[in-house]
This record gives structure tokens, C-alpha cells and sequence, in this order.
């Protein structure tokens, strides 16, 4: 099949905005929980209308502040409460936010706040005040720089100095004499197709470009997942816990999606204790990247081997993965299977639903491939995580798998209202009102992206008889061997990262004699591995080693499965250090910076081909 659509579920109002969102909530939900914010350790729920007399003060002092209809407000904060209270009451004020990573530097910071141009800067710690302070000089449209945590360092009596007083306290008192009715006028200046957000994308290559997103595009997205996936978002019964950088649109979409329902919505900061918090706020719904789902499995994994029960774990998996593949055959799951099914039950799988938090439904899986084996594991031990796909210009999610209809190993059907095609040369097309405005200020770069109407995602992908949509690689990324092969790095990559002593991988080989790899160590789990098997040291230091380099080859073998011979991985390097943000060779998005990684190992690369 070469094209599919659905027909809408919801329809975007012609004049309706985001800010119409947590009106109609106090109005039509006054007392429902929409927040929970945790005080002291303890999670404290929000009402709607709380919700909404919050945002509305917050709302009035960017009025006062001087924030215009239109105006650009940038926000560098982690992911929390005030996070989203801070954007409400920047679209209410009539202006447009523009998200940074907190982890972002100085010059990434005054280049997003140059582009945009921005007159307003909120920030959560002083560090992130030092760091637009240090570029101020070359953003002449600044003029206001809000700190979210408080500053010791500064006179708590001095509410004119930068810090001294939290963002939020500070707006909410210079906004007093604003009327609840300017921030109604202004909260409905902006229509469907002005821009709510400038999200930039994380630059793998080149500075990052700045995708307009409309509040139309986020209210087809949000509200036709939550029409779709009716069930997952009941009100008064169904919670989220967002964990996910709210710089990034994917965590856009799970702040904006629950209060589309409503249901309740929670914010974790520091995702170290995810399980902790994940056992006391007790979601029904996760949203998350593949990369927390592996880390739940080989987590779960690693602690059964430690306490010696490694194989019962094991042919608990394999029960668990045989089961849900056996609910997709015709026949079902077989009487000798539900039996083992159910005592693993009792044994394994109910204590690991209990890590997901305990009244976990679902969850929803984007940013990266997820991998059929874990799919099938996951849904095996009754919890069903759904995968999904979407890139920044397309606001997040535009195919996903529902909830009654699920094809593990897709990332589903298209968003209801939008359409998939397949171009002749594989690529992946999007059209729908979830597909973004354009690029700020590059007009070369849109025309590109916007050629026929259509968005191209740069992605190679195929459709199957009922419009389920697979992504086989990235057109970009293509490799072509010396014997002029076509190997899709992401097929074998995700494969081999499955391993839990994988950290990341990069396949190589293009215009080389055979494919290669770049391998980087998890460090939690090698210092699990190198306790269990007598040895110390760094990934620096056993790159070399025998036993372990056998352990990674067993990763490899496992995503040479995956493969033609003439794909498949014949040699691979250990690097002596994970990839991480602040080395340069991952994206904020955690995605691979390809060109930095092959410049900066450019000779463990040409290891691999040395005779």
C-alpha cells in the first residue's frame, strides 16, 4: 500500500486556541484533579479551577511585564510543575513559547533566543540566569529574565534583582492590578493557525531550526489521540506521570493530551528514582522512549541473576513474549502456554507491573524504535505498550498503534485526520493539521521539507494492508557498502542496543567491504557484570577484554539475526566511554550525532578494516 488515512475524531475549532483547553476544564470539570504537585514528598492533587486561577495570575504579570500578542517567551527549565503552569499562562498572555534544554550551553541558549527572538527568558536555577546573562550582550531583544527557584545567594527583600524572588511569585505580583478580564482578551487573541511554539530540533547536524508549531497542529494532535485511545484517558480515573523533557515535543504532547481528557497529570524532575516515583504516584499511563522500557527489563533482569533466579526470569520472558505472540494467531495462546502464563504470573509478572507503578494499563512508547521482542514482553506480562511515531514537525506522534487494534513491530496507523504515503523511494510523507507551519527564518530549509504539500520525514518506511506503518531506516543514513549493498543502520542498531551492556551503537561501513560497529558499555550494568564476574575497572579499561568482548559479541550475533548475511555486523571496537550530550555526540533527544561520533573515532573506525 502506498497511502492511508483516517478520518478525524476531532475537529479543531476555527477561532479555539490551547488556552480554551483549561477554561472549559473549570467550567465543565470545576473540582476534577488535572495537577498533582508533590509538597514535602507527598503528592497533592490541583483542581481545574485552581489550575486555571494559577495560570491566570501568572498570565498577569507578563502583561504588566510588558509581554506583547505575538511575542516570543523563551522557557529553559527541567521537566516540572511549573513548567507547564508557565506555559498556559504564556499562551493566555497572547505570547508564544519557545522551550530550551536545560542542558543546553551558552552559545546553543543565544542562538534558540536570537532566532526566536525572544523579549523574555524563564529559567529555573541561577546557573541557567549565568548562562543568558553571559550572551545577553548579543540579544538586543531581551528585556526580562525570570528565575524559577529562588537564588540564596540574593536578598529575598530585593524584588527587583534577578532570583531574589521565584519567577512565578514575582509575576503573580506584578500582574495584581491586571483584570481577569484583559488576560480573557488576550488568552483569545491567538487563532487556530498562529503559532503556539517554536520548538528547535535537536541538530544532529548544523544549528538547530526552529519548527513553528500552531495551536492547531497541537489540537488535532492531542485531541484525536485521546478520541482514539478513549479508554487510557477516562476522567477522574486515569493518571500520567511525565518524565520526559518538556524542551522536546513528545513531552509537549503528554502535558497537552491529559488536559485535552482531562485526567490527572503529575511532573518528575530527576528520572534516577523513576521507579520510586513511578510506585508512589501510581499512573495508569506511561509515555515514555524505548530507552526506559529497556532499562526496566534488564534492570529486572540483572536483579534476578544477582538473586540467583536468572533462568526462572528467563523462561519467564520467554513464556511472557510466546504468549502475546500467541494472542495474534488465530488459534490464541494454547492451554500448556496460559498455564505457564499464569504461574509466572504470580511468580514474576505481577512484581514487575508493580515497578511500572501497579495500576498501569499501558504505556506509550515513541522517539526510537521500541524492538518486537520487548513489545511482545511487555504486552506478555499484561502491560501493553503501544508504539508510536512522529518527528518535531509533526507535532509529536503522527502514526501510533491503538489500543484494541495493536500490530507489534509497527508504530501503528496513522493520527486520525492526517495521511501516510510512500514515496517511490521509500520515504515516508505526512499530510494533516498536525504537520507544522514551517521553519522561523528558513525558507529554503521549508520549501524543502513542504515539497507537494507533503512533509518530508527523511524516514524509509512501508505501509501494510491496514495502513500500519514501519520504519526500516533513515533515508539520510542509508549506507551503501563497497559491494553496493543498502544497510539501514537503525534495523541492526536497536537490536544490538537491546543488550543491557549496550549502551549505545553506531553501525559503519559505507563504501567499506563489509559493516562495521562502534560499541559503548551501559556503566550501571557493567559495574553489575564486572562484580559477577570477578573483574574491576572501567570500560577504558576492559575494552579489551576477552570475556566481556564475548558478552557484546552475543549482542552483535543477536542483531545479526535480524539481517542479511551482507548487513550484518562482521567486526566491532568497544569505546572507552559512553556517548553522552556534553561529550558532543548525542543530541539533547539522546539521538546519535553520526558526523561528530565518525570524526571524533575516526581511527577505531579504520581498526575495524585493518587487515
Amino acid at each position: 500500500m502506498r497511502e492511508f488515512s483516517l478520518p478525524a475524531l476531532y475537529e479543531v475549532p476555527a477561532d479555539g486556541n490551547l488556552t480554551d483547553i483549561i477554561r472549559r476544564n473549570a467550567a465543565q470539570h470545576p473540582d476534577v484533579a488535572v495537577m498533582a504537585r508533590k509538597v514535602d514528598g507527598i503528592w497533592q492533587d490541583i483542581s481545574s479551577t485552581a489550575f486555571l486561577a494559577e495560570v491566570t495570575a501568572v498570565a498577569k504579570g507578563l502583561i504588566a511585564s510588558g509581554v506583547q500578542p505575538g511575542d516570543r517567551v523563551a522557557l529553559v527549565s527541567r521537566t516540572r510543575y511549573e513548567w507547564t503552569l508557565l506555559d498556559f499562562a504564556i499562551w493566555s498572555a497572547g505570547a508564544v513559547t519557545v522551550p530550551v534544554y536545560e542542558t543546553s550551553s551558552a552559545e546553543q541558549i543565544q542562538w534558540i533566543l536570537s532566532d526566536s527572538g525572544a523579549v523574555a527568558c524563564l529559567v529555573e536555577t541561577a546557573t541557567h540566569t549565568d548562562a543568558v546573562e553571559s550572551v545577553r550582550e548579543g540579544l538586543p531583544a531581551l528585556v526580562n529574565i525570570w528565575q524559577i527557584d529562588p537564588s540564596k545567594q540574593l536578598d529575598p527583600t530585593d524584588s527587583d534583582a534577578v532570583g531574589a524572588v521565584g519567577a512565578v511569585d514575582a509575576l503573580k505580583r506584578a500582574g495584581t492590578d491586571v483584570e481577569d478580564a484583559t488576560v480573557d482578551e488576550r488568552g483569545s487573541l491567538a487563532g487556530a493557525d498562529d503559532p503556539a511554539t517554536i520548538v528547535y530540533t535537536s541538530g544532529t547536524t548544523g544549528r538547530p531550526k526552529g519548527c513553528v508549531l500552531t495551536h492547531r497542529n497541537f489540537l488535532a494532535e492531542c485531541g484525536n489521540i485521546v478520541e482514539r485511545l478513549g479508554p487510557l484517558f477516562r476522567t477522574g480515573e486515569c493518571s500520567v506521570l511525565l518524565f520526559l523533557p518538556l524542551a522536546h515535543v513528545f513531552g509537549r504532547m503528554v502535558q497537552i493530551a491529559p488536559l485535552m481528557a482531562p485526567i490527572k497529570l503529575g511532573h518528575v524532575s530527576d528520572i534516577k528514582n523513576l521507579t520510586d516515583e513511578l510506585a508512589s504516584y501510581q499512573p495508569t499511563l506511561v509515555l515514555g522512549v524505548p530507552r526506559v522500557f529497556e532499562k526496566v527489563y534488564n534492570a529486572a533482569r540483572a536483579k534476578a541473576q544477582a538473586d540467583g533466579k536468572g533462568k526462572i526470569f528467563d523462561k519467564a520472558a520467554d513464556t511472557a513474549i510466546a504468549y502475546s505472540r500467541a494472542l495474534d494467531s488465530a488459534s490464541g495462546p494454547s492451554f500448556g502456554l496460559k498455564l505457564k502464563h499464569k504461574v509466572f504470573d504470580k511468580l514474576v509478572f505481577s512484581k514487575l507491573r508493580a515497578v511500572l507503578g501497579g495500576r498501569g494499563e499501558a504505556a506509550i512508547s515513541g522517539g526510537a524504535p521500541l524492538g518486537e521482542r520487548l513489545g511482545h514482553f511487555f504486552r506478555g506480562i499484561g502491560f501493553t505498550v503501544l508504539e508510536g511515531y512522529g518527528l518535531t514537525e509533526t507535532c509529536a506522534a503522527t502514526a501510533f498503534n491503538p489500543w484494541d487494534r495493536q500490530k507489534i513491530g509497527t508504530v501503528g496507523q496513522p493520527l486520525p485526520g492526517s495521511k501516510l504515503r510512500i514515496a517511490d523511494d521509500g520515504e515516508v510523507l505526512v499530510h494533516g493539521d498536525n504537520v507544522f507551519a514551517g521553519y522561523r527564518n528558513n525558507e529554503a530549509a521549508t520549501e524543502e521539507a513542504l515539497a507537494d504539500g507533503w512533509f518530508h520525514t527523511g524516514d524509509i518506511g512501508t505501509l501494510d494492508e491496514d495502513g500500519y506503518l514501519s520504519i526500516t531506516g533513515r533515508k539520510k543514513e542509508i549506507l551503501v557498502t563497497a559491494g553496493g549493498k543498502n544497510v539501514a543502520p537503525a534495523v541492526i542498531e536497536d537490536r544490538i542496543r537491546a543488550h543491557a551492556l549496550v549502551a549505545e551503537c553506531m553501525v559503519v561501513g559505507d563504501g567499506r567491504p563489509f559493516v562495521g560497529a562502534l560499541v559503548t558499555l551501559d556503566e550501571e550494568f557493567l559495574a553489575r557484570w564486572t562484580k559477577e564476574h570477578g573483574k574491576s575497572g572501567t570500560a577504558a579499561d576492559l575494552r579489551d577484554d576477552a570475556e566481556l568482548l564475548a558478552e557484546v559479541q552475543r549482542a552483535i550475533d543477536d542483531g545479526n539475526a535480524a539481517v542479511s548475511k551482507a548487513e550484518s555486523v562482521r567486526r566491532f571496537r568497544v569505546l572507552p566511554a559512553q556517548f553522552t550530550e556534553e561529550s558532543g555526540h548525542l543530541t539533547p533527544s539522546l539521538k546519535l550525532k553520526r558526523n561528530v561520533v565518525a570524526k571524533d573515532y575516526a581511527s577505531d573506525i579504520e581498526a575495524l578494516y585493518q587487515k
